[in-house]
Formats: C-alpha cells, structure tokens, sequence
C-alpha cells in the first residue's frame, strides 16, 4: 500500500505538471532571406594647384632668365583601375605660337610656349615647353617630373610637383612693351 501511494503521489505530481508546464518542442527554423551588397569605388584621377596660381613677370628686354614672382605647388591625387601602369603630369599651352597673348591693340607680337620655361622640384635646368602632350597637337608642353609607375601596391596615391618659372625674352628679341596673359594647364593621365 505504501507503494501504491507513492505512485499515486508521482502520478498526481506529474499530472500536475503536465497542466502548468508546456510541452518541449524541436526548434522551427525559418527559410533564409539574402541581401545583395554592391559597392562601387569609382576611378578618379585629379590636379591640385596647392599654391602659385598666378605668378608674374616682370620682363627685360633680350633677357634669357626673367624669374617668375614664386612656385606652384601641384598635387595629383589617384584612385586607380587594375591595368594601369603610370601616371604623367603634364604643363601645356593651347598654343605653341601665342602662350601669352599681346593686350595692346597695334601689337601683333606674342609670347611663344618656346620662351616659357619651368623648373621641377627646386634642382636642375629650366626646361621650354616646346613637347607635344597627350592633351593637345602643339608643340607647347612640358612632362613635369618622370611618370610615377603604378603597381599593385599605389593604386592609390598622391605625388605633389613645385614648378618655378622663367620667360626667355631673347626667343622674341623685339617684343614690345606691353602686358601679355596666357594660361599654362597643367592635366594629368594615367595610362593605358
């Protein structure tokens, strides 16, 4: 009898429970939903002109070395494709002919791109632009430093130029007196 109590003490127990404690059941797991990311880093190459955007010449007659009144500061900033291998900086006239143009009415007489001279990085000679650009057909560019190559580790990257400035005024021998403005591009390209 004490056992028949006892299993009727467990049963009422369980019984019990069973009306106060919910069934354990498997886990339901649902289906499994996607997100598609796309990011896109678009190629860019680009020229600062940090410093010198406009510098003056006071000129002398048949003089080869009329300086420049100060240095540009050029950075060119990238972010590049696989593929390419090089980034140029190039300085260039639209004309070889009229670098700097006459403001007097009567004068005929310009400043050629042959007369203008530049300086890269503070060392070295003064250099005419007289070399085709990619840019342009005329004769009146100037490769500013050697192209940087590009390999797997600069794809992006910066390089900064410091350009100073010359007139050669014995290319014209008998210019006039006058004020002549012209504006030097500076552009860059990264090839192929």
């Amino acid at each position: 009898m004490k056992f028949f109590q006892k299993v009727c003490t467990a049963s009422m127990a369980l019984a019990f429970m069973a009306l106060f404690v919910p069934a354990s059941r498997a886990q339901s797991n649902s289906n499994t939903g996607t997100v598609t990311l796309t990011a896109n880093l678009t190629e860019s190459l680009s020229v600062t002109v940090n410093s010198g955007a406009a510098i003056t010449f006071t000129l002398a007659p048949n003089t080869a070395t009329n300086a420049g009144s100060g240095n540009s500061s050029v950075t060119t900033a990238w972010t590049l494709k696989p593929g390419r291998t090089s980034v140029a900086v190039w300085a260039y006239f639209t004309s070889a002919a009229s670098a700097l143009v006459h403001q007097t009415a009567g004068n005929t007489t310009d400043i050629p791109s042959s007369a203008v001279k530049i300086q890269v990085g503070g060392a070295g000679l003064f250099n005419a632009l007289t070399n085709v650009s990619p840019f342009n057909a005329a004769a009146s560019g100037l490769q500013i430093g050697a192209p940087t190559s590009i390999t797997g580790t600069n794809k992006t990257g910066t390089r900064t130029d410091t350009m100073a400035y010359q007139i050669d005024t014995t290319i014209v021998p008998q210019l006039p007196a006058d004020d002549y403005i012209g504006t030097l591009n500076i552009q860059a390209q990264a090839t192929p």
